[in-house]
């Protein structure tokens, strides 16, 4: 026997006549503007794009958990980490960096890697890569990175010579690129992927002492990665292949994991250190900072919808909870501003409210009014501070430890002091030869088109992190000199 269809409304919840056929003037007259109904549903519909992230627009993601397997109390207050065996809901966006939403999910470009933790103390995010670097380390810079490597502003069409002109000019890129162009420039899946804060970030204990970290996120499925060959056919074939890989995988109860390891470095190594430890283009060498396991994180419900889940998710790495901190990594800095606001443009001042972004931890601001406001805006409560009615009030013994700095303020040049050739160099001959092969190869086809100024200038870069390195590349191009007689 058929069910009993439910009424059809308006957005208000007022029932409508007829879905079939708009309000006319006679069988074939005009639309009447007196058809709200019909407008409504326009303006809806024009309006049902938000605009897409400018960085990360193609994506995907789930739901899972993370789950403590050793206490961190030592390092941090936050009350995730005291004890092994406590949890947290989590929500994890996958995505590429460079393409735009109908972009294909194997072309070679980093992956992000953005987490969501629910915890008892308030959400907090990690807004990562699948690399550990980054192509730069000076965020005056980022905008001109992006720009470069998006859409000619004449052709329109996605360009090697603007892509490989700003990493000859820009040394510090060197090391990404040579992870970019090796063999993680296109993981066989997200599931086959590992993820990395790629910042350094703090934890803070309840004495006041404060501890430089980054975070890892080791695949459990076993690192597997793309040829160029596969990422191009895939690419034609199923552009939406990470997408569906994940969704099917969680479908069939096959939950990803990953174990969570961290880096810990205590607060006055840094000032030793003979690697800048807050420069976004390095890593910490493992014989120095070993990685110590310290959590799993499971994916295992996928979004129910995924415009209100996976787009509207708004990742932002100032969600940091009581025992966690930022760092002097002026990447870092920039974004603890930039994320929030981009998202205050693309999803409205609100989004936090969103069921997505919501914490589960009690919400207690000031916050008012605003585009968008779904919720009973705060009531009769008051809405400043300080107030005689009972208010919520800031909690002095959250306080996070004072970070000792110095210096004149200035705009100083980040290539001065800075080394940025030895760990390209060193990630070259960890590769073995038919993965150097492969490198070279990759790096050869991207830099065909590029003018041979450009070109030149590039190899001198990778001369510099190894004389192989800038040879292989020349002798791929045909700028080789030949031998004399």
């Amino acid at each position: 026997m058929a069910q009993k269809r439910k009424t059809m409304t308006t957005a208000a919840g007022i029932p409508v006549a007829d879905n079939e056929n708009s309000l006319t003037a006679g069988p074939r007259g005009p639309v009447l503007m007196s058809d709200h109904e019909l407008f409504e549903r326009m303006a809806h519909f024009n309006r049902e794009r938000v605009p897409e992230r400018v960085v990360h627009a193609k994506g995907g993601g789930a739901h899972g958990t993370l789950t403590v397997t050793r206490s961190l109390a030592r390092y941090t207050r936050a009350k995730l980490f005291q004890k092994a065996g406590n949890s947290c809901p989590a929500f994890v966006r996958f995505s590429t960096v460079a393409g735009e939403q109908g972009s294909a999910d194997t072309a070679r470009d980093p992956r992000g890697f953005a987490m969501k933790f629910y915890t008892e103390e308030g959400n907090w995010d990690l807004v990562g890569n699948n690399t550990p670097v980054f192509f730069v380390r000076d965020p005056l810079k980022f905008q001109d990175f992006i720009h470069s490597q998006k859409r000619h502003p004449e052709t329109g069409r996605r360009d090697p010579t603007m892509q490989w002109d700003f990493w000859s000019l820009s040394p510090e890129s060197l090391h990404q690129v040579t992870i970019l162009m090796g063999d993680r420039g296109i993981p066989a899946t997200w599931r086959n992927m590992n993820g990395y804060s790629s910042h350094t970030y703090s934890l803070w204990n309840e004495k006041g002492e404060r501890f430089w970290v980054k975070w890892h996120f080791k695949t459990m499925q076993g690192n597997r990665i793309l040829t160029d060959a596969q990422g191009v056919e895939l690419a034609g074939s199923a552009p939406d292949f990470h997408r569906a890989d994940l969704y099917d995988a969680i479908e069939r109860k096959e939950y990803p994991k990953w174990k969570v390891q961290i880096q810990i470095m205590p607060e006055k190594g840094a000032e030793t250190y003979p690697i800048h430890p807050f420069d976004l283009t390095k890593v910490w060498p493992h014989r120095d900072y070993p990685v110590q396991e310290v959590g799993i994180l499971e994916l295992n419900r996928n979004p129910a919808n995924y415009f209100a889940e996976v787009e509207q998710a708004a990742f932002e790495p100032a969600n940091l909870i009581p025992g966690m901190g930022a760092s002097p990594d002026k990447m870092l800095q920039a974004r603890l501003l930039s994320y929030a606001d981009a998202h205050r443009y693309r999803i409205g001042i609100n989004y936090v409210a969103l069921p997505i972004n919501r914490p589960l931890a009690p919400v207690n601001s000031y916050h008012r009014d605003g585009q968008t406001r779904f919720d009973e805006n705060g009531g009769g409560s008051p809405n400043y501070e300080p107030n005689s009615f009972g208010g919520p009030v800031g909690d002095p013994t959250l306080k996070e430890p004072p970070l000792r700095i110095s210096g004149d303020a200035d705009r100083y040049d980040h290539h001065v002091g800075n080394e940025d050739y030895s760990q390209a160099g060193d990630l070259f001959r960890l590769m073995g030869p038919e993965e150097r092969e492969r490198l070279i190869g990759t790096i050869a086809r991207s830099m065909a088109t590029v003018p041979k100024e450009i070109q030149l200038r590039q190899i001198a870069q990778f001369t510099r992190a190894d004389p192989d390195y800038g040879l292989g590349v020349a002798r791929a191009l045909g700028l080789e000199k030949p031998a004399k007689r």
